[in-house]
């Protein structure tokens, strides 16, 4: 369900003529979810409220705690600030040790060399080897994706992240002021909403791509990811063995390509 993820606070502001004025400003929220696997509680997030049953969904998928949708009986958010996800009958809950349960902030990433390690165990590299994207395209992305980040016109403090098909058409949008919770409001709704993986499509993000980023879009199939902004070298490593075509300050009309090449057309 998607709920307003701005507020109003009364500020002060200091003009460029050094007068002070007094008006409204539009903030980004943020507040802690809960997310549930019946009682237990599996992780708290912080995140811009909205989409919270889609960012369930895409975490236990990033987290490879599910892997098909009919392994969820029934997803449900409530007033508290919580999802709860009832596993149908059957479907056993395990949990590794590795993985990174707990309290997550908006921007914090997996770290460790043995949950990396757990993460290479967990999701296969990819294999598709048919999807190709030409120029034009993936330069007309970034402005898409910027088009339909309505939080992000209101407080300039949100992340977006976008899927779009080999055509350039994007399929979902979500925004949140965590960029890892925005790429799971996104992998969810596409996990929800039939089958992964997604091998012929790309993951757009509107910020830097980090591992977690990558980690994430290999656990839904996608073979490309871009950013706006610039990879970090543990991205691009893991990007490398997974077979993902890693895409870096996407900035029309220029971008830099990590890995993999052979899925963009150069001329």
């Amino acid at each position: 369900m998607k709920q307003s993820g701005v507020d109003s606070q009364k500020i002060i502001r200091r003009k460029q003529d050094g007068e002070l004025e007094y008006l409204p400003d539009d903030l980004t929220i943020e507040e802690p979810l809960e997310i549930c696997i019946g009682r237990k509680v599996l992780a708290t997030t912080m995140r811009t409220p909205g989409h919270d049953e889609e960012l369930a969904a895409g975490f236990l998928v990033s987290e490879a705690i599910v892997r098909a949708r009919d392994e969820i009986a029934q997803i449900s958010a409530d007033r508290d600030n919580r999802v709860i996800i009832d596993l149908k009958d059957g479907v056993k809950l395990k949990l590794n040790s590795t993985r990174r349960f707990g309290t997550i902030s908006s921007s914090c990433g997996l770290c460790g060399k043995t949950s990396i390690d757990a993460i290479r165990q967990n999701f296969q590299a990819i294999t598709a080897k048919e999807i190709r994207i030409d120029i034009e395209t993936l330069l007309s992305l970034p402005e898409k994706l910027r088009n339909a980040q309505s939080d992000f016109a209101r407080t300039g403090g949100i992340h977006a992240a976008g899927i779009f098909n080999v055509a350039g058409e994007l399929e979902i949008a979500r925004e949140d002021i965590g960029r890892h919770n925005a790429v799971d409001k996104a992998i969810g709704r596409a996990f929800l909403d039939g089958p992964l993986p997604l091998d012929r499509h790309l993951l757009l993000v509107s910020g830097r791509a980090s591992f977690e980023i990558v980690q994430k879009a290999l656990a839904a199939g996608i073979p490309i990811v871009a950013a706006v902004s610039a990879p970090s070298t543990l991205a691009v490593s893991f990007a490398r063995e997974s077979n993902q075509t890693l895409i870096g300050f996407l900035r029309p009309p220029s971008f830099n390509i990590y890995s993999h090449i052979q899925r963009v057309i150069l001329k």
